[in-house]
């Protein structure tokens, strides 16, 4: 069944995680039911009625003025990232016939492309995260990203990707956020109703992220790595869309030149190589 209360089921998720003392309200006590604002407060704060508010909530309005988002956008806290999605969910693209489900196909320049670099981690991304090509030294850094792999689902399934990563919990939260950010208003995908369900039923944590609608697009930034080979790793990562794709995004990681980590890199990057190389015993059959 369509979701037709995109904007309702946003604000309702947000205003629950806003401490009412976090806005100069008071906090939580004998009277208060509900673990975060009310719908009066966040109509208080935002400058329009009670009454239009709710209907906002109920789906009973759902054609609110941008100025009325941005007036939401500041009640709620949130942020650049978040308030563009809340107008994005008020006034969503014209709906597309999808086409019939097909493996996404990577421009073939791109392909080529991270094929050259042996220094540098690269790989290829789809809208729901699908790793649709990696290049060896992507996948001697994690196993995990691996063309066909999924990276939310790996992020919670597999554990690898905690092993290697002392910051887990800020990952899985970053990689939900992400994937909203990705899908943007279209949340009756079919294929990503499925990885949402899936995701859902086997993992706790996975069902409580995804119902705080968070939304964040992370364009570069750092991450460590506890690598099982070369230890510790620090590595600078940037994501960077691809034109004229389904939404694909070339995902590149590096290392400061000269540093340990480079040198990390280099020793994959070498282990990588001479996995690719045929046995010497296959050569002379």
């Amino acid at each position: 069944m369509p979701h037709e209360n995109l904007v309702g089921e946003y604000l309702r998720a947000r205003r629950e995680l806003i401490p009412p003392q976090d806005v100069g309200l008071p906090g939580p006590g004998s009277r208060r039911r509900v673990p975060g604002l009310r719908r009066e407060e966040v109509a208080m704060l935002a400058g329009v009625s009670s009454d239009y508010y709710v209907r906002l909530e109920q789906g009973r309005d759902q054609h609110p003025s941008p100025q009325v988002l941005d007036a939401l956008a500041r009640a709620l806290q949130l942020d650049d990232d978040a308030t563009a999605h809340l107008h994005r969910l008020a006034n969503p693209p014209t709906p597309q016939r999808r086409k019939t489900a097909r493996l996404a196909k990577v421009p073939t320049g791109i392909l080529q492309l991270i094929a050259s670099w042996s220094q540098t981690a690269a790989y290829v991304q789809g809208r729901y995260m699908d790793v649709l090509a990696a290049n060896p030294l992507a996948t001697a850094l994690a196993p995990y990203v691996a063309e066909g792999n999924n990276l939310v689902r790996s992020a919670f399934l597999d554990t690898r990707v905690r092993d290697m990563h002392g910051d887990w919990e800020y990952l899985t939260e970053n990689t939900v956020a992400d994937l909203r950010a990705l899908v943007g208003p279209d949340v009756d995908d079919p294929r990503l109703n499925e990885l949402v369900g899936e995701l859902s039923v086997r993992s706790e944590r996975f069902r409580r992220l995804w119902a705080r609608h968070d939304v964040r697009h992370r364009s570069r930034g750092t991450t460590q790595i506890e690598h099982p080979l070369v230890g510790p790793l620090e590595l600078t990562y940037e994501k960077l869309q691809i034109p004229d794709t389904d939404g694909q995004t070339l995902v590149v990681y590096q290392a400061a030149p000269g540093s340990a980590s480079a040198q990390g890199l280099a020793l994959l990057s070498a282990s990588a190589a001479e996995d690719r190389e045929p046995s010497r015993s296959a050569q002379t059959d």
